[in-house]
């Protein structure tokens, strides 16, 4: 099979190109890459324009797309980063004042709900075991025991709706409503 090659217009425009891209990224090695980036989408893209006069406003379109497509990486990177540095790890203290604080209805609740379902939410939810192994030790497909954990959930939410009304709707974290 024959390697693609890039037009030579491309090739002798690569000083326009990198300078849009520096003009709008600030960084020659940011530039570097969003054009190389783009060169490899030109060499994989079945579109290409017919007529050659045209070939720089249809790369020019696919510089403008890679360097979205950074932008878009570059955000998601950021968002990411931010969250992490959200996340403060608990101590071992207060992981246990938070497991006391759950609402204690859910305790007198899961005996009360179908037996696959009390089963699927005590060993998923608060042993925190993961599903793919409860799947294969229940002989179920993981399909199967997700949607069986998903049911699970709806049945415990509605049955807590029901117990602790407003509280539950909300979200409490420590239920007084205990009947």
């Amino acid at each position: 099979m024959p390697r693609k090659k890039l037009p030579p217009e491309l090739l002798e425009n690569r000083a326009v190109f990198l300078s849009f891209l520096r003009a709008r990224l600030g960084s020659d090695e940011q530039a570097e890459e969003v054009l190389q980036a783009a060169y490899v989408k030109g060499l994989k893209s079945k579109a290409r324009p017919r007529d050659e006069g045209s070939v720089r406003a249809w790369f020019f379109a696919v510089v403008r797309n890679a360097l979205t497509d950074f932008y878009r990486r570059r955000a998601a990177r950021a968002g990411a980063e931010q969250r992490a540095a959200l996340e403060i790890p608990l101590s071992a203290r207060d992981e246990d004042r938070l497991e006391k604080a759950v609402c204690r209805c859910l305790h007198d609740i899961i005996p009360t709900m179908k037996p696959e379902y009390g089963e699927i939410l005590k060993k998923v939810e608060l042993d925190e075991e993961p599903l793919a192994d409860l799947a294969g030790r229940m002989g179920l497909s993981k399909n199967n025991a997700t949607v069986r954990l998903h049911r699970a959930r709806k049945s415990l939410k509605a049955s807590l709706l029901k117990t602790c009304g407003a509280c539950a709707a909300h979200g409490c974290l420590d239920c007084s409503c205990r009947k």
